[in-house]
Protein backbone atom coordinates (compact mmCIF):
# COMPACT_ATOMS: atom_id res chain seq x y z
CA UNK A 1 0.00 0.00 0.00
CA UNK A 2 1.24 3.50 -0.81
CA UNK A 3 2.11 5.62 2.23
CA UNK A 4 -0.03 8.67 2.87
CA UNK A 5 1.58 11.74 1.35
CA UNK A 6 1.29 15.14 3.03
CA UNK A 7 1.85 18.47 1.31
CA UNK A 8 1.56 21.87 2.97
CA UNK A 9 0.21 24.85 1.07
CA UNK A 10 2.33 27.55 2.70
CA UNK A 11 0.24 30.67 3.28
CA UNK A 12 1.49 31.69 6.74
CA UNK A 13 -1.41 31.66 9.20
CA UNK A 14 -3.72 30.27 6.49
CA UNK A 15 -1.48 27.34 5.56
CA UNK A 16 -3.20 23.99 5.24
CA UNK A 17 -2.36 20.34 4.57
CA UNK A 18 -3.21 18.14 1.60
CA UNK A 19 -3.32 14.43 2.44
CA UNK A 20 -3.03 12.03 -0.50
CA UNK A 21 -3.40 8.26 -0.47
CA UNK A 22 -5.81 5.31 -0.57
CA UNK A 23 -8.64 4.68 1.91
CA UNK A 24 -8.37 8.05 3.64
CA UNK A 25 -12.15 8.46 3.87
CA UNK A 26 -12.29 5.36 6.06
CA UNK A 27 -10.10 7.22 8.55
CA UNK A 28 -11.72 10.60 8.07
CA UNK A 29 -12.29 11.10 11.79
CA UNK A 30 -8.53 10.97 12.38
CA UNK A 31 -7.70 13.50 9.67
CA UNK A 32 -10.60 15.87 10.39
CA UNK A 33 -10.63 15.81 14.19
CA UNK A 34 -8.61 19.00 14.64
CA UNK A 35 -10.91 20.89 12.28
CA UNK A 36 -14.44 19.76 13.19
CA UNK A 37 -14.40 18.63 16.84
CA UNK A 38 -17.16 20.30 18.88
CA UNK A 39 -18.35 22.24 15.84
CA UNK A 40 -21.41 22.20 13.61
CA UNK A 41 -20.72 20.51 10.27
CA UNK A 42 -22.68 20.50 7.01
CA UNK A 43 -21.64 18.02 4.31
CA UNK A 44 -22.57 19.05 0.78
CA UNK A 45 -22.40 16.54 -2.07
CA UNK A 46 -24.24 15.87 -5.31
CA UNK A 47 -26.87 13.38 -6.43
CA UNK A 48 -24.25 10.95 -7.79
CA UNK A 49 -21.48 11.08 -5.17
CA UNK A 50 -23.77 11.59 -2.19
CA UNK A 51 -25.45 8.16 -2.30
CA UNK A 52 -22.03 6.49 -2.59
CA UNK A 53 -20.20 8.10 0.31
CA UNK A 54 -22.28 10.49 2.41
CA UNK A 55 -23.76 7.78 4.62
CA UNK A 56 -20.55 6.06 5.71
CA UNK A 57 -18.70 9.37 5.97
CA UNK A 58 -21.43 10.81 8.17
CA UNK A 59 -21.27 7.84 10.54
CA UNK A 60 -17.50 8.20 10.79
CA UNK A 61 -17.43 11.84 11.84
CA UNK A 62 -20.77 12.35 13.64
CA UNK A 63 -19.29 11.61 17.10
CA UNK A 64 -16.93 14.56 16.66
CA UNK A 65 -19.57 17.18 15.81
CA UNK A 66 -22.10 19.11 17.85
CA UNK A 67 -24.48 18.83 14.91
CA UNK A 68 -24.17 17.32 11.43
CA UNK A 69 -26.42 17.88 8.41
CA UNK A 70 -26.26 16.60 4.84
CA UNK A 71 -27.28 18.46 1.69
CA UNK A 72 -27.15 17.51 -2.00
CA UNK A 73 -27.24 19.48 -5.22
CA UNK A 74 -27.92 18.14 -8.73
CA UNK A 75 -24.85 16.55 -10.30
CA UNK A 76 -23.23 18.37 -13.19
CA UNK A 77 -21.83 21.71 -14.33
CA UNK A 78 -25.30 23.27 -14.19
CA UNK A 79 -24.91 23.44 -10.40
CA UNK A 80 -22.12 26.01 -10.83
CA UNK A 81 -24.78 28.66 -11.35
CA UNK A 82 -26.28 31.64 -9.54
CA UNK A 83 -29.53 29.77 -9.02
CA UNK A 84 -27.81 26.74 -7.46
CA UNK A 85 -25.63 29.04 -5.35
CA UNK A 86 -28.67 30.94 -4.09
CA UNK A 87 -30.60 27.75 -3.31
CA UNK A 88 -27.68 26.24 -1.38
CA UNK A 89 -27.11 29.43 0.62
CA UNK A 90 -30.78 29.54 1.60
CA UNK A 91 -30.80 25.86 2.60
CA UNK A 92 -27.76 26.33 4.82
CA UNK A 93 -29.13 29.51 6.40
CA UNK A 94 -32.43 27.73 7.08
CA UNK A 95 -30.52 25.05 9.01
CA UNK A 96 -29.01 27.81 11.13
CA UNK A 97 -25.26 28.42 11.31
CA UNK A 98 -22.68 30.52 13.12
CA UNK A 99 -19.13 31.55 12.33
CA UNK A 100 -17.73 28.28 13.71
CA UNK A 101 -19.79 26.15 11.32
CA UNK A 102 -17.70 24.06 8.91
CA UNK A 103 -18.84 23.16 5.40
CA UNK A 104 -17.42 19.99 3.81
CA UNK A 105 -17.35 19.72 0.02
CA UNK A 106 -17.63 16.02 -0.84
CA UNK A 107 -17.50 15.66 -4.60
CA UNK A 108 -15.78 16.75 -7.78
CA UNK A 109 -14.74 20.15 -9.01
CA UNK A 110 -18.27 21.53 -9.31
CA UNK A 111 -19.02 20.76 -5.67
CA UNK A 112 -15.70 22.13 -4.46
CA UNK A 113 -16.04 25.37 -6.42
CA UNK A 114 -19.67 25.89 -5.39
CA UNK A 115 -19.27 25.02 -1.71
CA UNK A 116 -16.08 27.05 -1.45
CA UNK A 117 -17.85 30.12 -2.81
CA UNK A 118 -20.78 29.57 -0.47
CA UNK A 119 -18.33 29.28 2.44
CA UNK A 120 -16.61 32.50 1.34
CA UNK A 121 -19.97 34.30 1.26
CA UNK A 122 -21.93 33.12 4.29
CA UNK A 123 -21.42 35.32 7.35
CA UNK A 124 -18.61 36.94 5.32
CA UNK A 125 -16.58 33.76 5.44
CA UNK A 126 -16.71 30.43 7.28
CA UNK A 127 -14.38 27.43 7.24
CA UNK A 128 -14.64 24.67 4.68
CA UNK A 129 -12.88 21.39 3.92
CA UNK A 130 -12.30 19.84 0.50
CA UNK A 131 -12.77 16.10 -0.02
CA UNK A 132 -12.35 15.80 -3.81
CA UNK A 133 -13.72 12.63 -5.37
CA UNK A 134 -12.68 13.16 -9.00
CA UNK A 135 -9.16 13.06 -10.40
CA UNK A 136 -9.51 16.57 -11.80
CA UNK A 137 -10.54 17.94 -8.42
CA UNK A 138 -7.77 16.08 -6.58
CA UNK A 139 -5.01 17.48 -8.77
CA UNK A 140 -6.37 20.94 -9.46
CA UNK A 141 -9.59 22.58 -8.34
CA UNK A 142 -9.53 21.51 -4.67
CA UNK A 143 -6.14 23.17 -4.10
CA UNK A 144 -5.41 26.87 -4.10
CA UNK A 145 -8.54 28.60 -2.86
CA UNK A 146 -10.17 29.55 -6.16
CA UNK A 147 -13.92 29.22 -5.66
CA UNK A 148 -16.77 30.31 -7.86
CA UNK A 149 -19.57 29.74 -10.30
CA UNK A 150 -20.22 30.30 -13.99
CA UNK A 151 -22.10 33.17 -15.58
CA UNK A 152 -23.86 33.31 -18.92
CA UNK A 153 -20.94 35.45 -20.06
CA UNK A 154 -18.34 32.81 -19.22
CA UNK A 155 -16.79 30.27 -16.88
CA UNK A 156 -15.73 31.08 -13.31
CA UNK A 157 -16.47 34.79 -13.66
CA UNK A 158 -18.22 35.03 -10.27
CA UNK A 159 -16.21 33.90 -7.26
CA UNK A 160 -13.69 34.57 -4.54
CA UNK A 161 -10.35 33.41 -3.20
CA UNK A 162 -11.14 31.38 -0.08
CA UNK A 163 -8.67 28.74 1.10
CA UNK A 164 -9.87 25.44 2.58
CA UNK A 165 -8.67 24.31 6.00
CA UNK A 166 -7.77 20.84 4.73
CA UNK A 167 -7.79 18.80 1.52
CA UNK A 168 -8.30 15.03 1.82
CA UNK A 169 -7.52 13.36 -1.52
CA UNK A 170 -8.52 9.69 -1.21
CA UNK A 171 -7.23 7.99 -4.35
CA UNK A 172 -9.40 4.91 -3.68
CA UNK A 173 -12.47 7.00 -4.54
CA UNK A 174 -11.26 7.30 -8.12
CA UNK A 175 -12.17 3.65 -8.76
CA UNK A 176 -15.83 4.58 -9.29
CA UNK A 177 -15.07 7.13 -12.03
CA UNK A 178 -15.90 6.42 -15.68
CA UNK A 179 -12.86 6.30 -17.96
CA UNK A 180 -13.86 9.58 -19.58
CA UNK A 181 -13.79 11.35 -16.19
CA UNK A 182 -10.36 9.88 -15.43
CA UNK A 183 -9.06 11.11 -18.77
CA UNK A 184 -10.48 14.54 -18.06
CA UNK A 185 -8.52 14.71 -14.82
CA UNK A 186 -5.42 13.32 -16.48
CA UNK A 187 -5.35 16.33 -18.81
CA UNK A 188 -4.71 18.57 -15.81
CA UNK A 189 -1.88 16.27 -14.69
CA UNK A 190 -0.28 16.60 -18.12
CA UNK A 191 -0.61 20.37 -17.81
CA UNK A 192 1.71 20.43 -14.79
CA UNK A 193 4.46 18.64 -16.65
CA UNK A 194 4.10 20.93 -19.64
CA UNK A 195 4.13 24.17 -17.67
CA UNK A 196 7.02 23.48 -15.32
CA UNK A 197 8.43 19.96 -15.07
CA UNK A 198 9.72 18.31 -18.24
CA UNK A 199 10.95 15.32 -16.24
CA UNK A 200 7.43 14.74 -14.90
CA UNK A 201 6.02 14.88 -18.43
CA UNK A 202 8.58 12.29 -19.54
CA UNK A 203 7.51 10.11 -16.59
CA UNK A 204 3.88 10.44 -17.71
CA UNK A 205 4.79 9.37 -21.24
CA UNK A 206 6.15 6.12 -19.77
CA UNK A 207 3.64 5.55 -16.96
CA UNK A 208 0.32 6.99 -18.15
CA UNK A 209 -1.30 3.57 -18.51
CA UNK A 210 -0.61 2.70 -14.86
CA UNK A 211 -1.85 6.12 -13.76
CA UNK A 212 -5.14 5.68 -15.62
CA UNK A 213 -5.39 2.07 -14.40
CA UNK A 214 -5.18 3.52 -10.88
CA UNK A 215 -2.12 1.54 -9.84
CA UNK A 216 -1.69 3.03 -6.38
CA UNK A 217 2.01 3.88 -6.53
CA UNK A 218 1.63 5.67 -9.86
CA UNK A 219 -1.66 7.44 -9.16
CA UNK A 220 -0.49 8.65 -5.75
CA UNK A 221 2.75 9.93 -7.27
CA UNK A 222 0.92 11.71 -10.10
CA UNK A 223 -1.55 13.37 -7.71
CA UNK A 224 1.23 14.28 -5.28
CA UNK A 225 3.47 15.84 -7.92
CA UNK A 226 0.56 17.82 -9.36
CA UNK A 227 -0.45 19.12 -5.92
CA UNK A 228 3.18 19.88 -5.05
CA UNK A 229 3.56 22.04 -8.12
CA UNK A 230 0.29 23.86 -7.56
CA UNK A 231 0.97 24.37 -3.84
CA UNK A 232 4.37 25.87 -4.62
CA UNK A 233 2.92 28.31 -7.15
CA UNK A 234 -0.04 29.27 -4.93
CA UNK A 235 2.29 29.95 -1.98
CA UNK A 236 4.21 32.43 -4.15
CA UNK A 237 1.18 34.06 -5.81
CA UNK A 238 -2.11 33.33 -4.06
CA UNK A 239 -4.33 35.78 -5.92
CA UNK A 240 -2.91 35.35 -9.43
CA UNK A 241 -1.09 38.63 -9.91
CA UNK A 242 1.98 36.89 -11.37
CA UNK A 243 3.20 33.32 -11.82
CA UNK A 244 -0.07 31.68 -10.78
CA UNK A 245 -1.33 32.59 -14.24
CA UNK A 246 0.93 29.81 -15.57
CA UNK A 247 -1.57 27.31 -14.14
CA UNK A 248 -3.92 28.53 -16.88
CA UNK A 249 -1.87 26.89 -19.64
CA UNK A 250 -4.42 25.78 -22.24
CA UNK A 251 -7.30 27.33 -20.32
CA UNK A 252 -7.97 30.48 -22.36
CA UNK A 253 -8.77 28.20 -25.27
CA UNK A 254 -10.54 25.67 -23.03
CA UNK A 255 -12.90 28.12 -21.35
CA UNK A 256 -14.01 29.45 -24.73
CA UNK A 257 -14.74 25.91 -25.92
CA UNK A 258 -16.79 25.25 -22.77
CA UNK A 259 -18.72 28.50 -23.15
CA UNK A 260 -19.62 27.55 -26.73
CA UNK A 261 -21.04 24.30 -25.36
CA UNK A 262 -23.00 26.20 -22.68
CA UNK A 263 -21.73 23.82 -19.98
CA UNK A 264 -24.28 21.20 -20.97
CA UNK A 265 -22.08 18.18 -20.18
CA UNK A 266 -21.20 17.29 -23.76
CA UNK A 267 -17.68 18.62 -23.21
CA UNK A 268 -15.78 17.85 -20.01
CA UNK A 269 -13.40 20.45 -18.61
CA UNK A 270 -10.36 18.22 -19.02
CA UNK A 271 -11.25 17.49 -22.63
CA UNK A 272 -11.36 21.21 -23.33
CA UNK A 273 -8.06 21.66 -21.47
CA UNK A 274 -6.38 18.89 -23.48
CA UNK A 275 -7.38 20.55 -26.75
CA UNK A 276 -6.24 23.86 -25.29
CA UNK A 277 -2.83 22.42 -24.41
CA UNK A 278 -2.33 21.24 -27.97
CA UNK A 279 -3.35 24.63 -29.32
CA UNK A 280 -1.15 26.49 -26.83
CA UNK A 281 1.88 24.61 -28.14
CA UNK A 282 0.79 25.16 -31.75
CA UNK A 283 0.33 28.88 -31.09
CA UNK A 284 3.77 28.98 -29.46
CA UNK A 285 5.25 27.37 -32.57
CA UNK A 286 3.39 29.85 -34.78
CA UNK A 287 4.92 32.69 -32.76
CA UNK A 288 8.34 31.04 -33.17
CA UNK A 289 9.01 30.75 -29.45
CA UNK A 290 8.78 26.93 -29.28
CA UNK A 291 10.23 24.16 -31.43
CA UNK A 292 7.74 22.21 -33.59
CA UNK A 293 9.03 18.89 -32.24
CA UNK A 294 7.85 19.82 -28.73
CA UNK A 295 4.34 20.48 -30.04
CA UNK A 296 4.38 17.20 -31.95
CA UNK A 297 5.37 15.36 -28.79
CA UNK A 298 2.48 16.92 -26.85
CA UNK A 299 -0.03 16.05 -29.58
CA UNK A 300 1.31 12.48 -29.74
CA UNK A 301 0.87 11.95 -26.01
CA UNK A 302 -2.63 13.38 -25.87
CA UNK A 303 -3.72 11.20 -28.79
CA UNK A 304 -2.04 8.10 -27.33
CA UNK A 305 -3.97 8.34 -24.07
CA UNK A 306 -7.26 9.11 -25.85
CA UNK A 307 -7.65 12.85 -25.25
CA UNK A 308 -8.54 15.47 -27.88
CA UNK A 309 -5.44 17.36 -28.97
CA UNK A 310 -7.04 20.09 -31.08
CA UNK A 311 -10.32 21.96 -31.50
CA UNK A 312 -11.26 19.71 -34.41
CA UNK A 313 -10.94 16.66 -32.13
CA UNK A 314 -13.40 17.86 -29.50
CA UNK A 315 -16.51 15.70 -28.95
CA UNK A 316 -18.76 18.76 -28.75
CA UNK A 317 -20.14 21.23 -31.28
CA UNK A 318 -17.92 23.72 -33.03
CA UNK A 319 -18.06 27.49 -33.40
CA UNK A 320 -16.64 30.11 -35.72
CA UNK A 321 -13.44 32.01 -34.97
CA UNK A 322 -15.36 35.20 -34.21
CA UNK A 323 -17.49 33.43 -31.59
CA UNK A 324 -14.47 31.83 -29.92
CA UNK A 325 -12.64 35.15 -29.74
CA UNK A 326 -15.64 36.90 -28.23
CA UNK A 327 -15.62 34.33 -25.43
CA UNK A 328 -11.84 34.70 -25.00
CA UNK A 329 -12.22 38.45 -24.57
CA UNK A 330 -14.13 37.71 -21.36
CA UNK A 331 -11.12 35.83 -19.98
CA UNK A 332 -9.91 37.25 -16.65
CA UNK A 333 -6.42 37.79 -18.11
CA UNK A 334 -7.69 40.04 -20.92
CA UNK A 335 -6.82 43.74 -20.65
CA UNK A 336 -7.73 46.80 -22.73
CA UNK A 337 -9.18 44.72 -25.54
CA UNK A 338 -6.11 42.52 -25.93
CA UNK A 339 -5.75 38.93 -24.81
CA UNK A 340 -3.12 37.34 -22.62
CA UNK A 341 -2.23 33.71 -23.28
CA UNK A 342 -0.10 31.25 -21.39
CA UNK A 343 2.25 29.85 -24.01
CA UNK A 344 5.47 27.83 -23.89
CA UNK A 345 9.13 28.12 -24.77
CA UNK A 346 9.43 24.35 -24.52
CA UNK A 347 8.01 21.39 -22.63
CA UNK A 348 8.38 22.29 -18.96
CA UNK A 349 8.70 26.05 -19.48
CA UNK A 350 5.48 28.03 -19.78
CA UNK A 351 5.39 31.81 -20.14
CA UNK A 352 2.90 34.66 -19.98
CA UNK A 353 2.32 36.22 -23.41
CA UNK A 354 0.32 39.49 -23.22
CA UNK A 355 -1.02 41.75 -25.97
CA UNK A 356 -2.25 39.08 -28.37
CA UNK A 357 -4.39 40.88 -30.93
CA UNK A 358 -7.64 39.63 -32.39
CA UNK A 359 -6.04 39.72 -35.84
CA UNK A 360 -3.15 37.49 -34.79
CA UNK A 361 -5.49 35.01 -33.13
CA UNK A 362 -7.81 34.96 -36.14
CA UNK A 363 -4.88 34.23 -38.45
CA UNK A 364 -3.82 31.35 -36.19
CA UNK A 365 -7.30 29.83 -36.05
CA UNK A 366 -7.76 30.17 -39.80
CA UNK A 367 -4.49 28.32 -40.35
CA UNK A 368 -5.89 25.56 -38.10
CA UNK A 369 -8.95 25.27 -40.34
CA UNK A 370 -11.51 26.89 -38.02
CA UNK A 371 -14.28 28.70 -39.90
CA UNK A 372 -13.97 32.48 -39.84
CA UNK A 373 -17.69 33.20 -39.55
Amino acid sequence: MSPVEKIIVGLEERSYPIFIGPDLLKEADTYLADYISDRQVIIISDTIIGPLYQGSFTKKITPLCTRLDNLRVPAGEASKSLSAYNTLCEEILNIGIDRKTVLIALGGGVIGDLVGFVAASLLRGIDFIQIPTSLLAQVDSSVGGKTGINATAGKNLIGAFHQPKLVLADTSLLATLPKRELLSGYAEIVKYGLLGDAEFFSWLEKNWSNVLSLKQDEIVFAVRRSCEMKADIVAKDETETGIRALLNLGHTFAHAFEAVGRYNGDLLHGEAVAAGLGLAFDFSVAKQICKPEDALRVHAHLMEVGLPDDYSALPAGKAAVSTLIQHMKKDKKAFAGNLTFILTHKIGEACVMPNISETELTTFFMAKGVNHV
